[in-house]
């Protein structure tokens, strides 16, 4: 294991991918950064490309993770990733795909990473349903939570990730237009030499050179629309007796298409399925059409590359494939899952020779001024560049000072053991979000401002407890007339503080300091307030295991300023050992005129629910 400060040349930044394919999206950036000054490494499971992204510059490092869900073999995907980065040292960790980006984001985090990013490609869980749903709704907003920033490869995924409420605007970003990695322009040819290759790719695959030809590019899931494909191609056949309909990818177990219709697309002669290819640039001359009936997209760069190729393209308007082309200039948008609107769009260009060429035009020169893969790769050196040079936060700046190694394993214990139990309690954190939804709807989760290290804010997470009923006047009823019995049984027993785990893994918190207060405490007008934030702000402190609520906020504040003056790694153990134990004797859960900790004012209490 190396030391905390590494001796090397330049800044170093991790790309993070559950497969070699998601890895090798961002071959040209990573050899561009690495042109410039970047180490670059390349982490994800065993795969082919690796040893090819070594012969460019790019260090491969293997951590096997599955795509699935896979709750074991997770746990020791993000064991590995932590010790990886541990050793390495990155500057920046860019993670993508789910499963990559939220074991990658919250492993850098732990291993105290300065720049994390997730890197969104599409939201999985837009057409997902049921528990399915609710599990990848949490990975998302745990992956966009770990990053310091989301970087979404198009204007509409942002959108969606914020109205999803998976991420603040303020945190995600678009670099450029969009896209992955941009377009290899320098793959594709023009005027002569595309008809030459057109008649060649035609003459390759078995095409007469008179028919129509309608491709798809991709992987053959659900997802992409398959079904309304095939029956869209049917509906055409009786029109345009010599159609092709070429495949260009292969069927995956993850959303497989049915059986059924699997084996009807074998057995029809007119469908060309080439199956995996690397080389997809080969294929876009030989179709007329290119279509992409897709349910959920991020950017579809194959969308990109067939304009680029001179050819129209239909799609739908879901998510990231309404960014990826000009409704009726290069191309034609139908609804999501409307066979029959993706029969009638396709027929449209397959019987006007002139409207495909204009738009196979207008299609090239679009994505030649707007998705450059060099333009993209400039604009990335220097948002990166300018990460690197604003200063870390202070919990980073004192990981990485080495005046406190007690500091330093305290961090990485807490954000450790908040992980491990994240992980853990999962079922628990859903059949609570479950009662909360059903006893007092939306939000599950009360976010609120409170004063951190140093006196920074940030925003704290419990699950709700109170109701949001108001008087006839429009003010809020009483605490004690607010809160429900759920809500009493989870302050019973702490289960409305869970969620700070996320807190801790997010080095906003610790598992033992003194309890955040709210920014109308921060005036220094007492010292104990300054004194306090010396140390991160605790879900449990020495002032909770002596008497919690029923202290007085004189009694609070000199328990932990006696905290900050003696704390140490025995006393933090001897701490979350009285916590359990008073939460299972329940002692100290309210006083009795209040059904919360009463505020702070000065000189007398009033009821609140500041705690």
């Amino acid at each position: 294991m190396s030391s905390f400060v590494r001796n090397r040349p330049g800044p170093r930044i991790a790309y993070v991918g559950t497969s070699d394919m998601a890895v090798n999206l961002f071959e040209g950036q990573s050899v561009f950064l690495a042109a410039n000054g970047f180490d670059v490494d390349a982490i994800c499971s065993p795969g082919p490309r690796l040893e090819a992204m070594r012969r460019k510059g790019i260090t491969p490092w293997t951590v096997p993770m599955e795509r699935e869900i896979s709750p074991a073999r997770d746990l020791v995907s993000l064991w590995r990733l932590w010790r990886l980065f541990r050793r390495i040292r990155p500057d920046v960790v860019v993670a993508s795909t789910p499963k990559a980006g939220l074991l990658g984001t919250v492993a850098a985090r732990l291993a105290a990473v300065p720049h994390v990013q997730y890197f969104l490609h599409g939201l999985r869980l837009e057409t997902t349903t049921g528990i399915k749903r609710w599990i990848l709704m949490a990975a998302e907003w745990t992956a966009c939570h770990a990053a310091e920033s989301v970087r979404c490869v198009s204007p509409s995924l942002l959108a969606r990730t914020v109205a999803l409420k998976l991420a603040p605007a303020a945190r995600c970003t678009v670099i450029g237009n969009g896209s992955a990695d941009g377009i290899a322009m320098e793959r594709y040819t023009a005027g002569a030499q595309a008809k030459f290759e057109a008649k060649q790719a035609r003459c390759e695959l078995r095409i007469p050179a008179e028919a129509p030809v309608i491709g798809f590019v991709g992987r053959l899931t659900r997802d992409k629309g398959i079904r309304e494909l095939y029956e869209a191609f049917t509906r055409l056949q009786s029109r345009y007796p010599d159609l092709r309909l070429l495949l260009v990818g292969d069927f995956e177990t993850g959303d497989p298409v049915p059986e059924e219709l699997r084996a009807r697309i074998g057995a029809d002669s007119a469908v060309i399925h080439t199956g995996f290819v690397d080389n997809v640039e080969h294929f876009y001359p030989a179709m007329d059409v290119m279509a992409l009936p897709t349910y959920r997209e991020g950017l579809p760069t194959v969308l990109l590359e067939a304009q680029y190729a001179g050819v129209p393209v239909v799609t739908t308007n879901a998510t990231g494939a309404v960014d990826a082309i000009v409704d009726g200039e290069t191309g034609l948008h139908v609804p999501v899952g409307d066979a029959g609107a993706l029969a009638s769009a396709l027929d449209r260009l397959l019987g006007d020779a002139e409207l495909r060429s204009t738009m196979g035009a207008a299609g090239r020169s679009w994505v030649e001024k707007n998705f450059h893969r060099e333009d993209l790769w400039r604009e990335l050196l220097v948002y990166y560049r300018s990460q690197l040079r604003s200063p870390h936060d202070g919990a980073i700046s004192l990981l990485y000072s080495g005046n406190s190694r007690i500091s330093i394993f305290k961090n990485i214990v807490d954000r450790s053991l908040a992980a491990v139990a994240l992980c853990l309690l999962s079922p628990l954190f859903l059949v609570l979000a479950c009662l909360i939804w059903l006893r007092l709807g939306n939000p599950v989760l009360l976010r609120q401002t409170r004063i951190g290290f140093r006196e920074k804010p940030f925003t704290i997470l419990k699950f709700r407890t109170m109701t949001d009923d108001c008087d006839s006047r429009g003010a809020l009823l009483h605490d004690t007339l607010r809160i429900t019995r759920l809500g009493r049984f989870l302050r019973a027993w702490s289960l409305d503080e869970l969620p700070q785990l996320w807190n801790v893994l997010r080095d906003d918190m610790a598992l033992v300091g003194p309890r955040p207060l709210l920014h109308e405490y921060l005036p220094p007008d007492h010292s104990c307030r300054s004194r306090r934030h010396e140390v991160k702000p605790g879900m449990t402190g020495w002032a909770q295991v002596n008497g919690r609520n029923e202290l007085t906020w004189e009694v609070k504040l000199i328990l932990d300023v006696w905290y900050v003056d003696h704390r140490s790694l025995w006393l933090d153990v001897r701490i979350l050992g009285l916590t359990v134990l008073k939460v299972f004797q329940r002692e100290g859960i309210g006083q009795d005129t209040f059904a919360t900790v009463p505020e702070f004012t000065g000189d007398r209490p009033v009821a609140g629910s500041h705690d």
